[in-house]
């Protein structure tokens, strides 16, 4: 159905490789950002990166064959957008939703061509990432502004950053649901004897030490939904998917976990608390990974927390904070 407006959303995510085919260039694209590895050099910062993705390459593709060859998150994606059109043209606001990948298809760039295309004027960059940190929303952001400045469009298009939303009512109430949802299936009810174990991906310590806010605003998260549960459950914060061997944000999930087991704690509930969508770290490293180890440390009962997805609550907030960003720019003329 086409829609006639000049009002469009954006949301940004990082990709995922689709195909085991795609892992190497997809890891090389990873490497290759300047906000992930800080080599000034263009060319040293690249052929860091061919190495990397050449090494990791063949360890990544058995990952991904585990989740049965390729990453969802490219589907995924498309699905909340297609979702969030559809919510907004029901609240009043009908507006085109593009999908930009930072390190993958379809590219910021390709978005940037076809909001030029259908005449965007009014724009709201809503990244995928609810706590902001330069390694995931500051490299789509000035990725994306490169892209407008380079495309012309940088006078043309009023754009409104979203730069973080981890304090969005309906996206801890969203989590808060699907941390009950998970919790019923222990075989005890009472949520005290539940431990809930929020695992972030982590990013390199120097950054936080450098003032990226990502340290501050996840503890910040972990504190508002354990509010809204109000269930007294102990909580423990963790981070997963570290790389190379710089001093990455600690504990790891599987050394708490592996504590967890040392310590007798029996029922686990692992809560990916920067991911809103199922990828590889949702579907390999927890959900295989992590669950093996919990096996193997004694922890009789480990869940996980469902990923928010198309939960309709969480679409409701990615509507809320579009319409908020819309109604603070002026209406062109």
């Amino acid at each position: 159905m086409s829609i006639r407006t000049t009002r469009g959303i954006l949301l940004f995510n990082l990709g995922g490789p689709e195909r085991l085919d795609d892992v190497r260039p997809f890891l090389f694209n990873l490497f290759s950002d300047p906000d992930i590895i800080r080599i000034k050099n263009d060319a040293a910062r690249r052929l860091l990166a061919w190495f990397i993705a050449t090494t990791r390459q063949r360890k990544s593709r058995g990952l991904y064959q585990q989740i049965g060859g390729g990453s969802p998150l490219r589907k995924i994606t498309e699905g909340q957008a297609e979702a969030l059109g559809i919510c907004l043209s029901e609240r009043g606001y009908p507006v085109r939703v593009y999908v930009g990948m930072r390190c993958w298809q379809p590219t910021i760039a390709e978005a940037v061509r076809q909001i030029e295309r259908d005449g965007i004027s009014q724009l709201v960059a809503l990244p995928l990432f609810p706590q902001f940190s330069v390694t995931t929303t500051g490299s789509c952001f000035n990725y994306f502004k490169k892209t407008m400045a380079a495309a012309g469009l940088g006078q043309k298009v009023a754009v409104s950053y979203v730069e973080r939303w981890f304090d969005e009512p309906l996206y801890l109430e969203s989590m808060a649901d699907l941390i009950r949802k998970a919790m019923g299936r222990f075989s005890d009810k009472n949520p005290k004897n539940s431990h809930l174990l929020y695992s972030a991906h982590s990013i390199p310590a120097r950054y936080v030490e450098e003032g990226d806010p990502y340290l501050d605003q996840t503890r910040e998260t972990l504190t508002l939904i354990d509010e809204r549960l109000g269930n007294g459950s102990p909580s423990t914060l963790a981070f997963q998917s570290k790389v190379g061997p710089v001093k990455w944000l600690g504990p790891s999930t599987n050394s708490v976990l592996t504590e967890f087991g040392r310590r007798g704690t029996s029922r686990v509930l692992v809560i990916p608390i920067s991911f809103v969508s199922d990828h590889i770290e949702t579907l390999q490293e927890i959900d295989i990974l992590y669950r093996g180890l919990a096996t193997k440390a004694g922890i009789a009962e480990f869940e996980r927390a469902e990923s928010l997805n198309l939960y309709p609550k969480f679409i409701e907030a990615l509507a809320n904070l579009s319409i908020r960003a819309l109604q603070q720019m002026t209406d062109p003329k």
